[in-house]
C-alpha cells in the first residue's frame, strides 16, 4: 500500500548526481501524470485525501516535508528530504502533507490522468469505504 524507495543514483561528489526512476521499473506502474507543488508556506498542510484507484509516486527534490499516511487502521510518517528517496502511495491511503523547511518541492508521479471523482475527501467516508472493504487485497502496489 506504500513503501519508501531510493532512487538510482549516477555521478560523484565532484560533479554531482543524477536520479532517475522509470514506469514498470522502478516503479509498478505507468506514469500518465506528473505535477508539483511549490511557494508553500512553513506549516502548511496540504493533502487531506485519498484515491479510489491512483496509485502516485511521491518526492521532494529539495527541502523537508513530512507525509503522514493513514489506511483507516493505522498511521505511519515519512519524511522526505533528499531528492534521492521517493514513497510510493497506493490506492486507499489517506495522505497528509506538512511543509516543514521553506520554499519545499513536492513532486508526484501518478499512474492516471487528473480525475475529480477519483478523490475521497472526507475523512470519515474514507473510514467507511475501509471498513466495508472497498479495496480489500487490491491497494497493494
Amino acid at each position: 500500500m506504500y513503501k519508501l524507495i531510493t532512487f538510482k543514483q549516477i555521478g560523484r561528489i565532484e560533479i554531482g548526481f543524477l536520479s532517475f526512476f522509470e514506469s514498470n521499473q522502478n516503479i509498478p506502474f505507468e506514469i500518465k501524470r506528473i505535477y508539483y507543488t511549490y511557494y508553500v508556506p512553513v506549516g502548511t498542510k496540504r493533502g487531506g485525501h485519498a484515491h479510489r484507484e491512483l496509485n502516485q509516486l511521491l518526492w521532494c527534490p529539495y527541502g523537508k516535508i513530512n507525509v503522514i499516511l493513514d489506511d483507516g487502521k493505522g498511521k505511519k510518517e515519512f519524511l522526505l528530504n533528499s531528492p534521492e528517496k521517493g514513497l510510493l502511495v497506493g490506492k486507499g491511503i489517506w495522505h497528509d502533507m506538512y511543509w516543514i523547511k521553506e520554499n519545499s518541492v513536492l513532486c508526484v508521479a501518478a499512474s492516471d490522468y487528473y480525475d475529480e471523482s477519483d478523490y475521497i475527501r472526507d475523512y470519515n467516508n474514507f473510514l467507511k469505504l475501509v471498513k466495508e472493504g472497498y479495496w480489500k487485497d487490491e491497494n497493494k502496489l
